[in-house]
């Protein structure tokens, strides 16, 4: 069964401070409003937004952990998910969000002015092919693409250490189960806890095959 507003906002709740709460109440006010001039979300999807959007975020934070700054990517950011909430639930976090359509482009700036992180958010307004390599330590992708075109396209802004969060809906294992022949490393599949169908795809020490001595387990 999947989680109601009201669960979606104490879970949040019980795990940051208040401000954290705020600010995320203001982010989701941003969102609202923008909605009649951009399709920043499914319109069928807009009444469950802290179930749909927010803790389907927030869910990745604890899979990564707390251990001092990272530098996270996250592709394919649209809306600000998961980018925008993690930024919010993470101040050490030096985020950047690949987004390549204007509108949304603009819409992520202007979040992140409004939210007081524009000194640690940075919004790379183009697509990633044509983005300059960089090692970050946590990349994250919603919706961004099917990971047998994923890995290929995001594996230069990985270090060894660097941890994937991947969220899927039904097709994890299926995608999974495509790149096994070409890439290796550590997968494992998390279920979504806002979703009993989707799942989050959480990978590292990810290289292609005949790379390291690192077997998928």
């Amino acid at each position: 069964m999947s989680m109601t507003e009201q669960e979606a906002r104490d879970w949040v709740g019980e795990r940051v401070p208040r401000g954290t709460v705020m600010g995320l109440e203001m982010l989701v006010a941003m969102i609202r409003d923008e909605m009649p001039r951009q399709n920043l979300i499914a319109a069928s999807t807009a009444e469950q937004i802290w179930s749909r959007h927010i803790v389907d975020s927030a869910q990745l934070v604890p899979i990564a952990g707390k251990g001092g700054p990272l530098r996270w990517i996250d592709l394919g950011s649209g809306a600000g998910f998961p980018g925008m909430v993690v930024a919010l639930m993470l101040p050490e976090v030096r985020m950047t969000l690949v987004e390549s359509r204007r509108k949304r482009i603009d819409f992520l700036r202007f979040m992140a002015e409004s939210l007081d992180m524009a000194d640690r958010v940075t919004v790379a307004g183009q697509r990633l092919e044509m983005l300059e390599s960089s090692p970050h330590d946590v990349i994250s992708a919603r919706a961004f693409a099917p990971l047998d075109r994923l890995l290929p396209l995001a594996h230069r802004f990985s270090h060894e250490a660097t941890l994937w969060l991947l969220p899927k809906g039904r097709s994890a294992a299926s995608e999974l189960e495509a790149v096994t022949t070409s890439w290796q490393g550590d997968f494992r599949v998390v279920p979504s806890m806002t979703d009993p169908e989707a799942a989050i795809i959480v990978a590292s020490q990810v290289q292609p095959q005949g790379k390291g001595q690192k077997g998928r387990r």
